[in-house]
C-alpha cells in the first residue's frame, strides 16, 4: 500500500522505485502477487505463464460441482479427515526433484502459519528425496503411525547413465537408465513401502517443472490450506502467535536502547 512506512522511507531517500502492495495480501500468499513475480522477471522467469497454471486449478475449483471434483478440497478433507478421526498429527511433503525443495519449504511456512491456532492444526514436514530416503525413512516407517505423506513424481528422463559406470555386474540394473529414471524408481519404491506399511500416501505427478506447473503447485496448496483451515474452523490469514513473538523481540531491543 502507500504507507509511510520504513521501507517506503528507504526508497524515497535513495532515489528507489517502490511498488504497491496490497496490505490484504499476506505474506506466505504473495507469491503469486508482485511480491513473487518482481523475483520471478528479474531471474528471468515467465510470470504470466506462473500465473495461468494457477488459474487453471483455481478455475477448475471454483467449476466444481462436487467437492470431489477439486483436488484441493479432496486432499484437505483427506488431511484433516486423518488428522480428527486417526490421530494423524503430521504432513510430510516429499518432492523427487531437486528443483522443487524450495517449494516445498514454502509448503512447510503456508500450512504452519495458516492453521496452527486454537490447538489445532498438524505439523508440516518437508523432505526431499531421495536424500531423506536415508535420514528420514526409517522414522517414517518404523516410527508411530502419526504422519500422512505426499510424494512429488517428478518427470524423470535424461541421459542414460555412461556405460563406464554401469559395466559391475552388480549395477547392470542401472544400465542404460538415467538419474531421472532412478529418482522415479526410487519415489515408487517409497511410495509403496509406505503404503505396504499401512502409512497414508498420496502421490502427484508432475510432467515437466516450468514456470506454469509451479504456478498450479502453489495455487493448489493455497487452496487445501484455506479449505483446511475452513475445516478446522479457524482463519488462515492471521498469524497472532508471531506477531506476538515480534513485539517481544521490539520491546527487548527497545529495552536494549534504554539500558
Amino acid at each position: 500500500e502507500d504507507a509511510d512506512n520504513a521501507l517506503r522511507r528507504l526508497a524515497a531517500k535513495h532515489g528507489l522505485p517502490a511498488l504497491t502492495h496490497d496490505p490484504g495480501v499476506g505474506g506466505r500468499y504473495a507469491v503469486l502477487s508482485l511480491v513473487g513475480m518482481l523475483p520471478a522477471l528479474i531471474m528471468g522467469q515467465d510470470a504470466a505463464a506462473i500465473r495461468e497454471g494457477a488459474a487453471s486449478v483455481l478455475d477448475e475449483s471454483l467449476a466444481a460441482v462436487r467437492p470431489c471434483d477439486s483436488a484441493p478440497a479432496v486432499g484437505a478433507a483427506v488431511s484433516i479427515g486423518l488428522a480428527t478421526d486417526r490421530h494423524i498429527a503430521a504432513t510430510v511433503l516429499m518432492p523427487y526433484c531437486d528443483r522443487l525443495v524450495c517449494f516445498a519449504s514454502w509448503f512447510r511456512q503456508l500450512w504452519a502459519e495458516s492453521l496452527g491456532k486454537d490447538g489445532k492444526g498438524t505439523v508440516p514436514i518437508n523432505a526431499a528425496g531421495t536424500v531423506d530416503q536415508h535420514s528420514q525413512l526409517q522414522l517414517y516407517l518404523g516410527g508411530p503411525n502419526d504422519k500422512m505423506f505426499t510424494l512429488i513424481k517428478g518427470p524423470g528422463g535424461g541421459d542414460a547413465l555412461d556405460g563406464a559406470l554401469t559395466a559391475d555386474p552388480s549395477l547392470d540394473y542401472l544400465s542404460g537408465r538415467s538419474l531421472g529414471d532412478l529418482l522415479n524408481a526410487c519415489e515408487q519404491g517409497t511410495a509403496d513401502s509406505l503404503a505396504a506399511r499401512g502409512r497414508p500416501v498420496r502421490v502427484m505427478t508432475v510432467k515437466v517443472v516450468d514456470e506454469r506447473t509451479l504456478g498450479a503447485l502453489m495455487m493448489h496448496y493455497m487452496l487445501e490450506t484455506i479449505i483446511a483451515a475452513h475445516l478446522l474452523g479457524v482463519n488462515p490469514f492471521d498469524q497472532p502467535e508471531v506477531e506476538d513473538g515480534k513485539q517481544r523481540a521490539r520491546a527487548y531491543l527497545e529495552a536494549m536502547a534504554v539500558s
